[in-house]
């Protein structure tokens, strides 16, 4: 037992008070959206979420994640599995098959998949390191990350799905694949899209676009949401309303106010200050992160952490671009923040692994 409790002192410990800092920030702003008692109930399923995902994470810490690549191929298999059934079997709600009903919770295996292609991607480029430059070796990481990020975007979830295929571009970027090969391929993306805008893309994705482009297309109708959200965080001025009190939010002008357009109602009830706060417990997050890519013990490690880094920088990067008006809106959450038990857990799950990766390479040093 004693040798349990003295690993700890081999955990990243500036990170484990990061992602503290961040799920009490997130719990305290979701319960504040959630004082309307119609929407209590997603504040208490996100704690019950939270406590299984912070099972998950002192399990992983402790958990070999050269083991945990390894299963991955089982984890991976499932992901897939599960993706085909929901599109097949799935039940429509709202608009897509997305969820997977256990017991009295509703889980996404969009999320699981894409820690699934981290540690899949991980440990392919890390078997692959002798022979990492060949175009086949390329082309079987594309496919791995491709495969989920098709189903998921068939369900439609394409928020997710460029989640997933940014995680592969963000962890080739750092390997020692030749880069002439990203430029072919997103030449060929470019093909790609011009083809999913004619024939694929579904009107209301057309529609997140062009008004994207110009919001005053359409401001009561598809437009609606971006310009609520502007207002809301040009509302909250410097130090906002206070908790509860947000305008946008409380009285449900600002819709998705939990999920999608949290940070919007964050800014308008704790201000520029309290989204500056935010945004530098994020960006602390992500420089640890960092810290543990570059003293990983081996290429596995590296990749690993580069995979979980990318995975936040993403989600961060596009839920609050969406929330400001920079980017188009997508079903992104941001996390320890938005209601989402599915991201909540897989947040939690990949920071577990990180934590293993920096134990091991601690551990090795001292």
């Amino acid at each position: 037992m004693t040798n349990f409790f003295n690993r700890f002192k081999y955990l990243d410990i500036p990170l484990l008070l990061a992602m503290l800092l961040l799920i009490l920030a997130g719990a305290a702003i979701l319960y504040a959206t959630a004082l309307p008692s119609d929407s209590k109930i997603l504040f208490y399923r996100q704690m019950a979420f939270l406590g299984v995902g912070l099972v998950g994470f002192l399990f992983l810490s402790f958990f070999d994640f050269h083991r945990l690549a390894k299963l991955n191929r089982i984890i991976y298999v499932f992901c897939v599995g599960v993706l085909v059934y929901l599109l097949v079997f799935g039940t429509l709600v709202k608009g897509g098959k997305r969820w997977l009903n256990i017991a009295f919770l509703g889980f996404q295996p969009a999320e699981l998949a894409k820690l699934a292609v981290i540690l899949g991607l991980a440990r392919l480029l890390y078997l692959k390191r002798g022979e990492i430059n060949s175009f086949g070796t390329f082309l079987w990481s594309f496919f791995y990350a491709v495969i989920p990020a098709v189903l998921v975007a068939v369900e439609p979830d394409l928020g997710s799905a460029l989640v997933i295929l940014s995680l592969w571009v963000g962890i080739i970027f750092l390997s020692r694949i030749k880069k002439k090969y990203l430029a072919i391929l997103f030449l060929a993306l470019a093909i790609i899209c011009g083809g999913a805008w004619k024939f694929y893309l579904k009107p209301f994705q057309k529609d997140r676009i062009m008004i994207f482009l110009n919001p005053s297309l359409d401001p009561k109708g598809r437009g609606y949401n971006v310009r609520q959200a502007s207002i809301a965080v040009g509302g909250g001025e410097l130090f906002g309303r206070g908790l509860g009190k947000g305008i946008q939010s409380q009285q449900k002008f600002l819709p998705e106010r939990q999920t999608d357009f949290i940070f919007s109602a964050a800014g308008e009830e704790i201000g520029f200050a309290g989204l500056f706060t935010l945004l530098g417990l994020y960006f602390f997050l992500l420089y640890r992160l960092m810290k543990i890519l570059k003293n990983a013990k081996d290429d596995l490690g590296m990749y690993i952490a580069a995979g979980v880094m990318f995975f936040f920088f993403f989600h961060v990067l596009i839920n609050v671009g969406m929330n400001i008006g920079l980017l188009p809106v997508t079903g992104i959450p941001l996390p320890f923040v938005s209601a989402g038990g599915s991201s909540l857990v897989i947040s939690l799950l990949c920071l577990g692994v990180a934590q293993n990766v920096s134990l091991q390479s601690k551990a090795l040093r001292f």
